[in-house]
């Protein structure tokens, strides 16, 4: 005996309530023709969910997506995360400020310049560094350690400003020549994977009128590597952390003085900033985790047969504003 007849469009569920007997011919012929309108109702639904939970994602989110797409060369080691407050749930591994000493304050006095003397040092300062020049050609001419440790004395102890006094900076001076090539090793395999992937087409076409490639010969040859880390936080004698305001701000400061340093003596760098390099050149020196690399300074006099491009740089009115 054979079942009541039915469209083929019918539901799987609908036609096994059917055959059983639960189902009458009415309710059948109506199931069947509400099928496919609870069907598209169902992907309405599902449509709209997803639309809104698409509209939930945050800016911030968004915001940070977009970066990691416009910017996939940049160097995570080296991003300022500096907290400006200790927060209350850092625990007991954090010194509290408040048990910090007052610090003495004593009479400055700075040597003070007649206008015409003040004005020509201005011009011969500017003269001086007005010839620094950034030369990836380094002899390997010895140079005399305690002019290092002077122009290291001028930027780190003596002059650079640090947020809250911290001195959140280290200098590593690198001179070994096996220590020098395992240093080259690694920066030439990251610098590889940044032109060939991370720094775009873009990046690399701009570089290419300067002569720049991922090659790093100077870090074999140069008589030192100074090697410049930012301190993220300070580990005080009762191994508690001690909070270093602004210190990638501190130790960039210090750099750049210590550029100047060099040039006063008559030593040449090339400012490399190999990405993503940090994590494992500090691992090769030993350095501590809460150090991350923010520079790397090849230094020594020129090569014989130095060049460098001949570039034109911003007249004045370009740069200053007077208001």
């Amino acid at each position: 005996m054979s079942g009541p007849t039915h469209p083929t469009h019918v539901s799987p569920l609908v036609h096994c309530y059917v055959t059983s007997g639960q189902v009458g011919p009415t309710v059948m012929a109506l199931l069947s023709v509400l099928t496919p309108v609870l069907a598209l109702v169902l992907c309405l639904v599902l449509g709209y969910m997803l639309v809104k939970s698409k509209d939930a994602e945050t800016p911030s989110s968004r915001l940070k997506a977009a970066k990691v797409e416009s910017r996939p060369w940049v160097d995570q080691e080296v991003q300022d995360d500096t907290e400006l407050e200790q927060r209350e749930d850092e625990g007991d591994d954090w010194v509290d400020r408040s048990e910090e000493q007052d610090i003495p304050h004593v009479p400055y006095s700075a040597m003070r310049y007649p206008e015409e003397t003040m004005v020509e040092r201005s011009k011969e300062f500017y003269r001086l560094l007005n010839q620094r020049r950034t030369v990836r050609s380094i002899s390997p001419e010895p140079v005399p350690r305690e002019v290092i440790d002077n122009v290291i004395l001028t930027a780190g102890k003596c002059t650079a400003p640090s947020g809250a006094h911290t001195e959140p900076w280290t200098f590593v001076v690198v001179s070994d020549p096996e220590m020098k090539h395992q240093i080259r090793q690694i920066v030439e395999e990251e610098e590889e994977v940044n032109y060939r992937q991370r720094m775009g087409d873009k990046w690399v076409k701009d570089l290419a009128k300067l002569r720049t490639n991922w090659i790093k010969d100077y870090l074999d040859v140069a008589p030192y590597l100074i090697l410049i880390f930012k301190q993220t936080y300070g580990i005080l004698p009762n191994n508690k952390k001690k909070t270093h305001y602004y210190n990638e701000i501190s130790v960039s400061i210090a750099s750049g003085i210590l550029l100047a340093a060099l040039q006063n003596v008559g030593l040449v760098t090339v400012t490399s900033t190999p990405l993503n390099c940090g994590p494992q050149l500090r691992l090769l020196l030993k350095r501590p985790a809460n150090e991350k690399l923010l520079m790397l300074l090849p230094v020594g006099y020129p090569a014989p047969d130095a060049t460098v491009p001949e570039l034109e740089r911003k007249p004045l009115e370009d740069i200053v504003v007077h208001i």
